[in-house]
């Protein structure tokens, strides 16, 4: 029989950006009112690189679960097994919107992140740790405290709930959803249209021993015009930790 029970599960999502100055035409289909500040991207899977032009992007993000995957890379929980304590996390791609990077819009990026526990007594909590994006020694800005996206003023920060400023994200769910609430966001990360980023804050937990929650992390990333063009790289784990 196969043993599931996990005293941690780690998770390392990647995000790289490039952002470029010139002034050079790309292939693009895009109206930008900013010719200097540009990023493509196609997929927030597994890593990818595009390039249109002179400019390029490439993002990646991990899957891990304890289940099995399926031929279309589709992961699903196991069954469960009678008294036998287990914590099962699985990641998916979600949403990109990063387009081309404005200093009068902002760019999004979403990721769906399913948490199964059973019989953990303490539940869990989801931890962030990392580094925001950097080039060279200027990491953008990540506010510290829940705040608005606002284009034209660097930020790169997240949250776990639904947003319509800018449209993004959506609120934790959980499975099934005639139930009682099995996990919730921390304060700091449930403000609708607002966004922070501080490494190895808890932004969610589990508040019973047993039970499914999916969450959606959104990111956003603003720019300013006098953020340093170059290219941005920047990696940030999500740490699974049950507490018995």
């Amino acid at each position: 029989m196969r043993k599931r029970r996990i005293l941690g599960y780690v998770l390392l999502v990647g995000l790289t950006l490039s952002i470029a100055i010139g002034g050079a035409t790309t292939a693009m289909a895009v109206t930008s009112s900013s010719p200097h500040y540009q990023v493509t991207e196609t997929q927030f899977g597994s890593t990818q690189k595009s390039c249109s032009g002179q400019y390029c992007a490439q993002t990646s993000i991990g899957e891990a679960t304890d289940g099995k995957t399926t031929a279309n890379s589709t992961a699903e929980f196991q069954d469960i097994t009678d008294n036998e304590p287990f914590l099962d996390m699985i990641i998916e791609p979600g949403d990109s919107n990063l387009g081309v990077l404005s200093t009068e819009r902002t760019a999004t990026k979403t990721t769906n992140i399913k948490i199964r526990s059973y019989l953990i007594a303490g539940g869990y909590t989801v931890q962030i740790m990392g580094t925001p994006p950097k080039f060279g020694d200027h990491y953008l800005e990540t506010p510290s405290s829940p705040t608005p996206a606002k284009a034209g003023t660097e930020q790169f920060g997240i949250n776990v709930v639904a947003n319509t400023s800018p449209s993004v994200g959506a609120n934790p769910v959980q499975v099934p959803a005639d139930q009682k609430v099995f996990g919730e966001v921390d304060d700091n990360y449930k403000v609708p249209n607002n966004f922070m980023y501080k490494a190895d804050d808890v932004i969610a937990r589990g508040v019973t021993d047993s039970g499914r929650t999916d969450y959606t992390l959104s990111m956003i990333v603003n720019i300013a015009s006098s953020t340093p063009a170059g290219k941005y790289t920047g990696d940030f784990m999500v740490m699974v930790i049950p507490a018995y």
